[in-house]
């Protein structure tokens, strides 16, 4: 008949198929954005598109599957139930995209892709060493090392968002049906930061090691702390419970740069691990003192998420996190920091 529109033939069909297929993932990528950062400009700003584009992406979505998903208001209300199940889905679908893009660029010596590292503040040192030894014997691999509470770390593994975590590993044992593995790494060592007399140490001189010094004698200075959400805290924090001394410190954030320039600034005291004092040994007119009595030692660890399936990049940095020259080297950089106390 003159005038009528031809019928698709099965190669368009295909086309249209795969065009609904993309305009999905995509929108699961702007819900899981949301859910991140929890405001529409910002997530729109991390899915390089405008809010508009973001928000009627996601009313499409709710459009499609005959459900609300976003509880809205002036602001940002969270996610409905359903939302919620959906968000799960969108984690588990975005999870297997990025799986079979890595199958599919990479090689069996060659792994190609990202992997996203979440680690507490306290650890961000190892991680960032890490990273660059895994750059380095894999050129393909893209880290992406985002500092997390423990808490959201372990979220994170949850729900697919992040490929590894760095954290505290006795933390596991408490976690009501965790099914999170732990990879051990390095035992932190704990550490009194104070800022020292410049004519007793010449900015030169780098940072100094000196005797060890009570958590009681620590708890009488006026201290820069994390802040309660981060389980560092938590631990400083019982230790101080357990001599029976209860600490306000002068100072919390939740930031560990903010920690070592507010010692640097004088006046104040951190209690630091050695991942964060190895950082500033280039440092002049700062000494760190071993923390004794109690001598607190914590188990640091890589973890992974037992029953999901890895993908080619976080194969890859396993197998370097297990390595001894690795490990030694880790220790070398945390821990008691031996070669520079001796």
């Amino acid at each position: 008949m003159a005038g009528a529109a031809p019928t698709p033939g099965p190669g368009a069909v295909c086309v249209a198929g795969l065009i609904a297929r993309v305009n999905l993932i995509d929108a699961y990528r702007y819900l899981a954005a949301l859910e991140q950062h929890r405001h529409f400009g910002r997530a729109a700003t991390a899915c390089h598109i405008t809010q508009p584009a973001l928000s009627n992406a996601l009313r499409s979505l709710e459009e499609q599957l005959g459900t609300a998903i976003v509880r809205r208001g002036r602001l940002y209300e969270g996610l409905t139930p359903e939302g919620e199940r959906v968000l799960a889905t969108a984690h588990r679908v975005l999870h297997e995209q990025e799986l079979l893009a890595q199958e599919l660029a990479s090689s069996a010596t060659a792994p190609r892709g990202r992997l996203v590292i979440g680690t507490v503040p306290t650890a961000l040192p190892i991680a960032a060493r890490f990273a660059a030894r895994l750059i380095q014997r894999h050129p393909g691999i893209v880290p992406q090392v985002l500092s997390l509470s423990s808490q959201e770390i372990e979220t994170g593994l949850d729900r697919l968002v992040v490929d590894l975590g760095l954290g505290y590993t006795d933390r596991l044992a408490s976690l009501r049906g965790s099914r999170l593995q732990p990879w051990p790494q390095y035992v932190e060592h704990y550490h009194l930061l104070q800022r020292i007399d410049a004519a007793a140490a010449p900015a030169a001189a780098g940072l100094r090691f000196g005797e060890p010094v009570t958590w009681a004698e620590a708890a009488a200075r006026p201290l820069a702390l994390l802040s309660p959400d981060m389980h560092n805290r938590v631990i400083l924090d019982e230790v101080f419970r357990g001599l029976g001394l209860q600490v306000k410190p002068a100072l919390e954030t939740n930031s560990v740069l903010a920690l070592g320039v507010a010692v640097q600034a004088g006046a104040l005291a951190a209690v630091l691990p050695g991942a964060l004092v190895d950082t500033l040994a280039g440092q002049g007119g700062l000494l760190a003192r071993p923390l004794v009595q109690p001598a607190l030692r914590t188990p640091i660890g890589f973890i992974t998420a037992q029953a999901v399936k890895g993908s080619r990049t976080l194969h890859a940095a396993l197998a370097l996190a297990q390595e001894a020259p690795w490990l030694a080297e880790a220790a070398a950089h945390s821990g008691p920091l031996a070669a520079r106390e001796a």
